[in-house]
């Protein structure tokens, strides 16, 4: 039990300092090499190379709308659990009697579609391009955000909770198969500055690593 506990204090120390250097991107992307090169003469940060590689992958609406709709992979993943949880609930007939991992797992979700609204309504920079003929939020990518913060919850439940080897370690080449999909497609679609899925990948990784060191030390079975 204390070495689970020594396991999750290292790792929620981790996953604070991917959340401090989320925050230290942040600050860069709207300092270092900031230019007008955006819709409108918007500035964007690290302009010179997000520009070059915009310039070098190009624009693929294609594999940008088969991303966008693959985006609600995830969000069919938090109802499942979701709905593990509503289950537990019903048949105990108490919130205190759910599995602590499901109701710590519903709290980071929200936080993640906390971070997922709340960069959408306070842009940090916009899209290289137009979508629908709107200038759109584009840091960080909501949709690199929500794909791996939720798949990799996804891959930390099945292994704790699927008993059949052949089953757990099906599941998680197809959600690391997915992910990996979903943020390659969406750096190379165009509709994304380079550092722009830096920052997904940077917050999502911190997200889930606080999340797992917090059912390390609350949850007595792992």
């Amino acid at each position: 039990m204390e070495n689970t506990k020594t396991k999750g204090k290292k790792l929620l120390m981790i996953g604070l300092a991917l959340l401090a250097t989320f925050i230290v991107w942040t600050i860069l992307i709207q300092t270092v090499d900031v230019q007008p090169i955006g819709q409108n003469g918007t500035d964007i940060g690290f302009a010179t190379f997000n520009c070059w590689f915009h310039a070098w992958t190009g624009v693929h609406m294609t594999i940008y709308t088969i991303t966008d709709w693959l985006g609600l992979v995830p969000l069919l993943v938090c109802l499942i659990f979701g709905g593990i949880g509503l289950v537990q609930f019903v048949k105990r007939k108490s919130l205190f009697k759910v599995d602590a991992d499901i109701i710590i797992l519903g709290v980071y979700y929200v936080v993640v579609i906390f971070a997922y609204v709340f960069f959408e309504m306070i842009p940090i920079n916009y899209r290289p391009i137009r979508i629908n003929g709107f200038m759109e939020a584009s840091y960080p990518s909501s949709t690199t955000l929500l794909v791996l913060s939720v798949m990799l919850s996804l891959m930390e439940q099945v292994h704790r909770r699927v008993k059949h080897t052949a089953i757990r370690n099906g599941i998680c080449v197809v959600a690391v198969i997915f992910s990996a999909y979903m943020v390659i497609g969406r750096t190379i679609s165009g509709v994304h500055w380079f550092t722009d899925i830096v920052g997904s990948v940077i917050l999502s990784a911190g997200l889930f690593a606080i999340y797992q060191s917090v059912v390390w030390l609350c949850n007595k079975e792992v």
